[in-house]
């Protein structure tokens, strides 16, 4: 067909296919997006790793100031400085959790109460009697007690920090609009009492 075209007009047809000029300008806008995104996505990950990391040693700090003797008149301060260091890097409107829980040793962390299942379906129910180690009357799956507990108990202290994205991947690839930092640190408090071992038993309902 472009041999029934005028010479004039051969020649400028050849002359604009052969033109590559602005075809980088085209190629970037093709690739800006992706590239944006992979930017933003690694600052996102980068602020987290961050946050996670910051929480870590906060809560290091706080776990070695609540294995003193004084810890229980302190505990209110000792979490404020766990809330003020996140806040640091974290936005204003986070929301930051504190947990403490105590038990007997090390190897009661995360063990269920102590029941007798004598209908052998693995609930805890029907009148069973249970050992109430943390004493709230009830049976729990984690026979910790809320709180520092006394001389010599082995203390879970978990931080978990809640706050919306500082970048905007929610929208963009369908991330959470929220991050969540989970960190724990185990203690155990010093010697300078006695233990209770004293066990109350219940029945489940």
């Amino acid at each position: 067909m472009i041999r029934h075209l005028s010479r004039k007009t051969r020649r400028s047809l050849r002359s604009v296919s052969a033109d590559e000029s602005g075809a980088a300008l085209t190629e970037f806008g093709m690739v800006a997006p992706i590239l944006i995104v992979l930017i933003m996505g690694i600052f996102d990950m980068a602020h987290t790793q961050y946050t996670s990391a910051l929480v870590n040693g906060a809560m290091q700090k706080a776990g070695r100031d609540l294995t003193l003797e004084s810890a229980g008149s302190q505990q209110a301060s000792i979490d404020q400085r766990v809330k003020d260091a996140v806040l640091t890097v974290a936005p204003k409107s986070a929301t930051v959790t504190l947990e403490k829980l105590s038990h007997f040793d090390f190897s009661d962390i995360g063990e269920p109460e102590v029941f007798n299942d004598d209908n052998g379906n693995g609930v805890c129910d029907n009148n069973e009697p249970f050992e109430d180690a943390n004493d709230n009357g009830q049976w729990d799956s984690d026979r910790g007690q809320a709180g520092v507990g006394g001389a010599r108990d082995a203390v879970l202290y978990t931080a978990t920090v809640t706050y919306p994205r500082v970048f905007p991947m929610a929208g963009l690839i369908g991330l959470d609009e929220n991050i969540s930092v989970s960190t724990a640190t185990v203690l155990r408090n010093q010697p300078f009492d006695e233990q209770d071992r004293t066990l109350e038993v219940g029945n489940c309902s």
